[in-house]
């Protein structure tokens, strides 16, 4: 049965559908012979732009396809005439002639054509536009990539440069971002319209080319001449296509970015307001040069979605800022300011930048020419993990002044800690803080400079690193606490151990770095002499030790050197337990201040502390008993004596005989206190010496 009107031969029948396909088929079609001339196509072919069919009959592929940009087509076209393998769906690119060029896409498919006995007659090409499908899958790709590598920082000025590597080249030739300088700072935006002259800082740049020229470096804070499309677009938040024609009215405004668009042969400006809530966050300027198509509306759209991404990782990165500048300022508030120093121990601190706002150092002066060292660390982060640090350190303070043994102190600091945490879990259900739970790390240590030793106690994984005198470097086993305000109850330990003179300690609140200073292979043990290295040298050489990302900026650091106690500041007599011990006790102190050069007042207040004192020891106490008198940056007083009877302060009634000799004790003294011991108890007091002694 033949197709068509039954009157006409039926040979007839398919040349006419060749001629119809030819003549009506939306697809570009193609006929080339074996040496790749074009032979037929019609008028849908990419070419058939204001040419005749007939002009291109009979040209090779190579003059009538020079606008093909992949050069491997041709090589491809001659592969499927010598094996038959069809070409499918090939994607070629191509510069369609016209006013302007266009850049089009076409997905083309190339068949071999053979006739009865197997002879090559040529190729079948089809060429489909696919030109906005493409256009399509490469802004779905631009925007993929934004979405995934924009933001992974919290920092507005890396937030800016991961967006140009995101868009550079794949959808702009040129990009540059500009944030307002405030907003970089951690402060409000300002409200649209953007306020004129507000500085913007340029914080990224890229090009696909190898040497683009610029108009500001990346860096420079400057604010916007105008008017401008740029200021324009700040002001009414709306995106702008802007062709780059020469002599344009804006451009004399802004001569620098004129020079740089010409000099890098941009044709196409596409700026884009980054703007949250109403509120202008900067600005995203993007070019195309040379022969990349103009920015179209799809390009317009994208762009608007790719900024709105930017906006809010960078507002992020804001609010981040603002927090870490707020904890920072609470932190260095709550922090002491220079840290407490002795004849026999020097000591300083590394500065905290904040990146760990609940880290916390001290160092507290006790009694006995002691001195206590202190590095923690508190959970959480930002304002609240600050003033979490800063009730610690206070309580941590109070405790102290109890010279109570470094075990029962921690032990006492926990108990703090866990009402602090009962506090916390019991804020209202909407508070987030409820959320987070507080515990904290710990390491309590009291140098001795009059026996050369260090005590020590921990809550939580942290120790001191000592490097001593002939270069040693370890930490000492410290035994480990549970954390502060942890659920565990176990038990706080103490440590000692030696310390000798021209050693140096270092405390950090964070145990890996800890652990990095102590290992043998490190270059803190090859470092010079630390006996005699000015201790901001010592400072600036652990900094130094670190590798990059394990910064001592990060932890609270102290750094501390022992110094042998000045012999002749130290005096220390074994009293006989009976009534004469109280006038030899006062006659070998009035001996030794005069030595001294106590001034008359003082050495006579002494003797009296010192009366009463050895009065109480006899009465109360049990021998052995011991006078030592320390002469550093005040002058103090012990006995000790083997009882753990505590003398209390008493207000004697005007008829009472006695009673008041601890009271008039306490009147002439700065301070005083009793601390206890395994063997016993001392009672001390101290006072303030007049400038020279």
């Amino acid at each position: 049965m033949a197709y068509g009107d039954p009157g006409r031969p039926v040979e007839k029948t398919p040349a006419a559908m060749l001629e119809a396909l030819f003549t009506s088929s939306p697809v570009g079609l193609h006929l080339l012979d074996p040496e790749l001339r074009v032979v037929r196509l019609n008028t849908a072919a990419p070419l058939m732009r204001g040419e005749a069919p007939d002009d291109l009959a009979g040209r090779p592929i190579r003059d009538v396809y020079r606008m093909v940009e992949d050069n491997d087509m041709e090589a491809a076209l001659r592969e499927v005439l010598e094996t038959g393998e069809p070409l499918w769906q090939r994607l070629v690119g191509a510069r369609v002639e016209g006013e302007p060029p266009e850049e089009r896409c076409f997905e083309t498919t190339a068949l071999r054509l053979e006739g009865r006995g197997g002879d090559v007659l040529g190729l079948a090409v089809t060429a489909v536009d696919v030109t906005e499908r493409e256009r399509v899958r490469a802004r779905s790709r631009v925007l993929d990539a934004v979405l995934r590598r924009v933001g992974r920082t919290l920092d507005p000025v890396v937030t800016g440069d991961e967006l140009v590597t995101a868009v550079v080249p794949g959808f702009a030739d040129i990009a540059v971002v500009e944030v307002v300088e405030s907003v970089i700072r951690g402060d409000e935006p300002p409200p649209a319209p953007l306020p004129p002259g507000t500085p913007l800082m340029r914080t990224a740049f890229r090009s696909g080319t190898t040497h683009p020229p610029q108009a500001h470096p990346v860096g420079d804070v400057r604010r916007l001449p105008a008017p401008t499309p740029f200021t324009q677009a700040l002001a009414d938040l709306h995106p702008r296509i802007v062709p780059l024609r020469p002599g344009a009215e804006w451009m004399p405004a802004d001569p620098p970015r004129t020079e740089a668009m010409r000099s890098s042969d941009a044709h196409t400006l596409l700026a884009v307001p980054l703007a949250l809530r109403d509120t202008v966050l900067g600005l995203v300027s993007l070019y195309r040069s040379g022969e990349s198509p103009p920015f179209d509306a799809g390009d317009r759209r994208l762009a608007v979605e790719v900024a709105a991404h930017t906006a809010l990782c960078i507002d992020n990165a804001r609010r981040f800022v603002r927090e870490h500048t707020v904890a920072a300022t609470v932190q260095r508030q709550l922090l002491p300011r220079r840290p407490e120093s002795h004849a026999s121990l020097e000591t300083a601190y590394l500065s905290v930048t904040g990146a760990d706002p609940g880290a916390w150092y001290d160092t507290i002066a006790l009694s006995g020419a002691r001195t206590a060292l202190v590095v923690g660390n508190v959970s959480g982060r930002g304002v609240n993990a600050a003033a979490s640090m800063g009730q610690l350190r206070t309580a941590l303070r109070s405790l102290s002044a109890f010279d109570l043994p470094p075990d029962e102190l921690l032990a006492r600091l926990h108990d703090t800690a866990s009402e602090l945490a009962f506090e916390r879990a019991h804020l209202p259900l909407g508070d987030p803080l409820r959320r987070e739970a507080l515990t904290a790390n710990c390491v309590y240590a009291v140098h001795d400079p009059l026996t050369g030793t260090c005590v020590t106690a921990a809550a939580g994984d942290l120790a001191p690193v000592v490097i001593r005198p002939d270069h040693t470097v370890g930490i000492p086993d410290t035994p480990t606490g549970p954390p502060l305000g942890a659920a565990q109850d176990a038990p706080f330990a103490t440590a000692e151990f030696d310390v000798p003179a021209g050693s140096v300690l270092v405390f950090t609140s964070d145990p890996l770095v800890t652990a990095y200073l102590a290992d043998s292979s490190r270059p803190l043990r090859a470092a010079p002499d630390y006996a005699d290295r000015p201790l901001q040298e010592l400072c600036d050489a652990v900094v130094y030790a670190l590798p990059d990302g394990l910064g001592a900026g990060d932890a609270a650091v102290i750094v501390a050197r022992t110094r042998a106690f000045p012999p002749g500041a130290f005096a220390c007599w074994r009293l006989d337990g009976d009534s004469a011990s109280v006038g030899t006790a006062r006659a070998r102190a009035r001996k030794q201040l005069t030595e001294w050069g106590v001034d008359d007042e003082t050495a006579y207040n002494t003797q009296v502390i010192i009366s009463e004192f050895v009065t109480n020891a006899l009465r109360y106490g049990s021998p052995p008993i011991e006078l030592r008198l320390i002469h550093d940056r005040t002058l103090t007083c012990e006995v000790r004596d083997a009882g753990q009877a505590a003398p209390h302060l008493r207000h004697a009634r005007t008829a009472d005989e006695g009673g008041r000799g601890l009271f008039i004790a306490a009147r002439l003294a700065r301070a005083w206190g009793i601390r206890y011991t395994a063997t016993g108890k001392t009672v001390w007091a101290e006072q303030s010496l007049t400038d020279g002694h």
